[in-house]
C-alpha cells in the first residue's frame, strides 16, 4: 500500500503525536480539533505539550506540506482514506469510559466520510466500541478498525517510531492489514486480530503495568518492616527475564492520564460481563492505601503538638505525574498534596515544568519559581516527581532554608550520601536506613 490521505480527529497528546509521526513517514495528514486557538498555535508549530522531539516533528511536517491543521472536522474528513479518532475517553459514571466525544464525532462525520474510508479508533475504548461506532455510522461502505496506542509520555515520538508492537483489530483481516501498512518503514511485530482483541489488549497492558506498580509499592512497605532494601530486592527480581525490571520502582502511587481511568474501566467491564477479577480490584485498592500510608508517614514526622498538620508548612518538589512531562492528569503527586492539604498542611510546590507557567491551584498549594522558595521555613521537603534536577540540587542551600532537616524522597531519586553530608535526614520508600540516610 502506498502513502495515504489521513485525517486525525483530536490534537491532544495521542492525536498530535500520531499525526506528526505519520506525516514523517510520508503520509499526507490533516489534524482537526474543535479548539481553534490551539489550531492557530499548531499552524505556527507552537506545541503546548511537553514532549521531546514533537515540536521539531510538527515543524518538519508543516514545512514539507505533509501536515496541516484545521478546526473544521467536517471539512477535514473530505477525501480522507483513513480517519483516526484520537479523542478523550475520561472516566465516567461508576468508572466506565465516557465515550461521548467518540460518539459525537461519529455522528458528525457520518455522511461526509468518503466511500471506502476506514475509521480507526486510536483512543483507549472498551471492548465493543468499534462495533458501536460502526452502528452509529450506518455506513456499510465504511470499515471500522481498532489501533490502540502504547505511548509513554516523555517518550511518545520514540515509542511511535520504534514501538514494541503494532496492534490492529478489524472484522476483516484485509482491513487490519491495510491499517498496519500505514506503519510501513517501522520495524516492529504486527499483531493483527479482531476489534475485541485489540481493544482488550490495551486495557490488559495498562492493568498489568498498574499491578506491577502496586506490587512494588507493597513490597517496599514489607522491606521497611523487615529491614530489607527495596533496591536490592528489585534487582534480585528484575533480572529474571520473565519478570523484568520495568515498572518496579516504588513511588507515591501510580497515576497519569491512562492507568487510573483504564483500570477502573476494565473493572467496570468485568462487572458488566459477570467476571470476578479480584486481582484488578486489589491493584486499585493497594494504590489508594499506599498513598494513605505515605501521608501518614509525613504526619508522624511533621505533626504539631495537636498531632495534626494544621498550619504546618511543607515543601513539595514535583507535581507532574512523571518527569519529562507537564501533564497533571491524575498525578499521584497531586493526590498526595490533596490529602496533606485536607489535614491542614500549608503547601508550597516547585516543578520544573510549571515554574514559569505557575498555574493556579486555588487554596490547594502555592507554586514557586524556584525550589529554594518552596523549602523556605518548611517543616519538611517531600519529593514527589523523579525530575533528575532534584538529584543535583544544592542540598546544602536547601538545608539552610528548611525549618527542620527532614526530606521525604517518595521517588527514591536522591543520593543518600549527599543529603547526609548536607546535614539532612532522608526518608525513602522501602530503603533500609543505611541507604536512605
Amino acid at each position: 500500500m502506498g502513502l495515504l490521505r489521513i485525517t486525525i480527529v483530536g490534537t491532544g497528546y495521542v492525536g498530535l503525536t500520531t499525526g506528526a509521526c505519520l506525516a514523517s513517514l510520508g503520509h499526507r495528514v490533516v489534524c482537526a480539533d474543535a479548539d481553534w486557538r490551539k489550531i492557530e498555535r499548531l499552524r505556527r508549530a507552537e506545541v503546548d505539550i511537553l514532549e521531546p522531539g514533537l515540536p521539531a516533528l510538527v515543524r518538519e511536517g508543516l514545512d514539507s506540506g505533509r501536515l496541516r491543521f484545521v478546526w473544521d472536522t467536517r471539512a477535514a474528513v473530505e477525501g480522507a482514506e483513513v480517519v483516526f479518532l484520537c479523542l478523550p475517553t475520561p472516566m465516567g459514571v461508576e468508572g466506565a469510559a465516557d465515550l461521548a466525544a467518540v460518539e459525537a464525532v461519529a455522528d458528525e462525520v457520518r455522511d461526509l466520510l468518503p466511500h471506502g474510508c476506514t475509521v480507526v479508533n486510536k483512543s483507549t475504548v472498551p471492548v465493543g466500541t468499534a462495533e458501536r461506532v460502526a452502528a452509529l455510522l450506518r455506513r456499510p461502505d465504511v470499515t471500522v478498525a481498532s489501533n490502540p496506542e502504547f505511548l509513554r509520555e516523555g517518550h511518545a515520538v520514540d515509542d511511535f517510531l520504534h514501538p514494541d508492537r503494532i496492534v490492529v483489530g478489524a472484522a476483516d483481516p484485509e482491513v487490519a492489514q491495510r491499517v498496519a501498512d500505514l506503519y510501513t518503514g517501522i520495524d516492529a511485530p504486527r499483531v493483527l486480530t479482531d476489534t475485541a482483541g485489540a481493544e482488550l489488549a490495551k486495557y490488559a497492558a495498562n492493568f498489568f503495568l498498574a499491578m506491577k506498580l502496586s506490587f512494588v509499592n507493597n513490597l517496599a512497605t514489607l522491606c521497611e518492616r523487615l529491614g530489607a532494601d527495596i533496591d536490592d530486592v528489585v534487582a534480585g527480581v528484575g533480572h529474571d527475564p520473565r519478570i523484568g525490571g520495568a515498572f518496579l520502582s516504588p513511588g507515591p502511587g501510580w497515576g497519569g492520564s491512562c492507568l487510573p481511568k483504564d483500570t477502573h474501566a476494565l473493572l467496570r467491564l468485568c462487572e458488566d460481563s459477570g467476571v470476578d477479577f479480584p486481582l484488578l480490584r486489589a491493584a486499585i485498592e493497594t494504590n489508594v492505601e499506599h498513598q494513605r500510608r505515605l501521608v501518614a508517614r509525613v504526619r508522624a514526622g511533621c505533626a504539631g503538638e495537636d498531632g495534626s498538620l494544621r498550619g504546618v508548612r511543607l515543601a513539595l518538589l514535583g507535581l507532574t505525574f512523571k518527569a519529562g512531562t507537564s501533564d497533571l492528569r491524575d498525578s499521584p503527586a497531586l493526590a498526595l498534596a490533596r490529602r496533606l492539604r485536607e489535614q491542614g498542611a500549608e503547601l508550597y510546590a516547585y516543578d520544573p515544568a510549571l515554574s514559569e507557567l505557575r498555574p493556579d491551584f486555588g487554596d490547594l498549594l502555592t507554586i514557586t519559581r524556584t525550589p529554594f522558595e518552596a523549602v523556605e521555613e518548611a517543616r519538611a521537603c517531600v519529593v514527589l516527581t523523579e525530575w533528575p534536577q532534584f538529584r543535583e540540587l544544592d542540598w546544602e542551600s536547601v538545608a539552610a532554608r528548611l525549618g527542620a532537616p527532614l526530606v521525604y524522597d517518595f521517588r527514591n531519586v536522591l543520593d543518600p550520601v549527599r543529603l547526609d553530608k548536607a546535614g539532612l535526614v532522608l526518608e525513602s520508600v522501602g530503603r533500609t536506613p543505611a541507604t536512605a540516610r
